[in-house]
């Protein structure tokens, strides 16, 4: 198979399989970036990346792991060039959840949980994301993280433990949060503005 056709390949199984995934991948950017302005153009980037970077994805392969790297990679990036990853502030932002069926006490425990998972540490925030909002496995979230196996499971645990103390709940709770997507962009848009932002 040629590199051409091996290309048009990935396009159109990127193509069928991005609208499948864009409100996790808007979340996960919401996480990194606390901020929905930001997000959104981190998506934006990353999407554009992606499409030019087909080449080096495997049609085979997940889209959503290889795409959760993509936009970590891309918001590490601008932190860098603004020069404020020491710098960056914690603005704690409570993404608006839709909880139906449940009772008020309960609501306000998981909108208390996101927005204790959105002051977390960045990287125990990242594996605490990856596996108990996206239900990634330990090994893909070490590889979408680029980091040990065994640093998923510290920081992880890291990060439970430090979630149940600041809401004052037992070790046995479960902390999986249900967190409905605020970023819901196109899929169509995405790729059309990253056709267009790529050709200029």
């Amino acid at each position: 198979m040629s590199v051409g056709s091996s290309t048009k390949r990935a396009e159109a199984a990127f193509r069928r399989q991005l609208p499948l995934i864009l409100p996790r991948l808007g979340r996960f950017a919401l996480a990194l970036t606390r901020a929905p302005a930001e997000a959104d153009d981190v998506l934006q980037a990353a999407c554009e990346r992606a499409l030019g970077s087909l080449d080096k994805w495997d049609p085979n392969t997940r889209l959503d792991s290889w795409m959760f790297r993509i936009i970590q990679t891309t918001w590490w990036n601008e932190l860098r060039a603004r020069k404020v990853r020491e710098k960056h502030v914690d603005r704690a932002q409570a993404v608006q959840t839709e909880v139906q069926h449940v009772e008020p006490e309960a609501q306000l425990l998981l909108l208390r949980a996101e927005q204790e998972i959105f002051r977390l540490p960045e990287e125990l925030r990242i594996v605490l994301m990856l596996v108990c909002v996206e239900q990634l496995s330990y090994r893909e979230a070490a590889e979408v993280a680029s980091i040990p196996i065994g640093t998923v499971m510290s920081r992880l645990a890291r990060a439970r433990l430090l979630l149940m103390q600041r809401l004052g709940i037992g070790g046995n709770a479960d902390l999986r949060v249900h967190a409905d997507a605020t970023l819901e962009p196109s899929s169509n848009d995405l790729i059309a503005n990253a056709r267009q932002r790529a050709r200029t």
